[in-house]
């Protein structure tokens, strides 16, 4: 049942996802891309884990960080994908105002973790190459279990203020919403609450996020920058390059992405445009990230040779 009578409104218990088709033959192939893509996501993230867990070599800050940032992946695949694979299968796709909570809080927390944990990566090469010699002192254990404290921390408070505007909205029909999950401009549509909807905590932490974590990155590779270019090694560049790069791809990628959804005018692009774009920030860049790190860094190729050299010929 869609709709409940709640004294003189109709209040929704369900949500019909629209997606991206009707075209049942269009909605197999991406069933079954969007599964690959899923699949590749959850076995890269969790080897990644698993193999930041197991090599010794890499118990150091940097892969501390980025196993919690494939974690993180996880979550924001996960988060929509299961749901958006079910309905590629059924004629309609519908979701619980429950269900369409759980996602909306889930997808928030995550996406705004991811934001944390890639400024708090910045740091870290920071700190590695502009300050090698206090670099053991500075990302002790202490001090980065304080750092991922932190991230969860502001990742829950401004999740927060996306679960506070979600109760605050009125959904009295259409219930149909035209997207692949709960995202908040698609809600606010549907919205029949009188007045002002308040979406201005949302607005504030989540640009308080942005703009918090844009000026740790940009301040760290500005100093890491200065320093590589002073440096007078040729193979000292190099090295430091190599270890930024993948780092860098993945900042790239994910802020580039939220910042055309987030923040360009909703008039420069459709509704249609907005779904590519989200089923790349929250399904194919988790997928890429692991393929980002392990492909470009040569300490986990080492350390994964290293491993399947172990399990061969023991």
């Amino acid at each position: 049942m869609a709709f409940r009578e709640n004294g003189n409104q109709t209040a929704v218990t369900e949500f019909i996802l629209l997606g991206f088709t009707d075209d049942p033959v269009l909605k197999v192939i991406l069933f079954t891309i969007i599964l690959c893509i899923y699949l590749v996501t959850m076995s890269g993230n969790l080897s990644t884990i698993l193999l930041i867990r197991v090599s010794s070599q890499l118990h150091h800050p940097m892969y501390f960080f980025l196993s919690h940032l494939a974690s993180t992946d996880i979550g924001i695949s996960s988060s929509v994908t299961p749901n958006m694979l079910a309905g590629f299968l059924v004629n309609q796709s519908t979701i619980s105002y429950l269900g369409c909570f759980i996602q909306f809080s889930s997808a928030a927390f995550f996406g705004t973790l991811e934001c944390f944990l890639l400024a708090t990566m910045a740091y870290d090469r920071f700190v590695a190459i502009c300050n090698p010699l206090l670099y053991s002192t500075k990302m002790s254990t202490r001090v980065c279990v304080q750092l991922l404290a932190g991230s969860f921390i502001g990742s829950f408070l401004n999740a927060s203020s996306f679960i506070l505007s979600f109760f605050s909205l009125l959904f009295c029909g259409p219930n149909r919403v035209n997207h692949f999950f709960c995202d908040l401009p698609a809600l606010i549509e549907l919205s029949c609450s009188s007045g002002n909807v308040p979406t201005v905590p949302v607005l504030f932490c989540s640009s308080f996020v942005i703009i918090v974590t844009v000026f740790v990155i940009a301040i760290s590779y500005t100093y890491i920058l200065i320093t590589i270019l002073r440096m007078r090694s040729t193979e000292g560049r190099q090295k430091a390059f190599s270890t930024c790069t993948s780092h860098l791809t993945a900042v790239t990628l994910y802020y580039g992405t939220i910042t055309f959804i987030y923040v360009m005018p909703k008039s420069s692009y459709s509704t249609d445009q907005n779904k590519v774009v989200s089923v790349f920030y929250m399904v194919v860049i988790p997928m890429l990230n692991p393929l980002i790190y392990s492909l470009r860094n040569n300490e986990m190729k080492g350390a994964l040779k290293r491993q399947l050299g172990m399990k061969i010929f023991s």
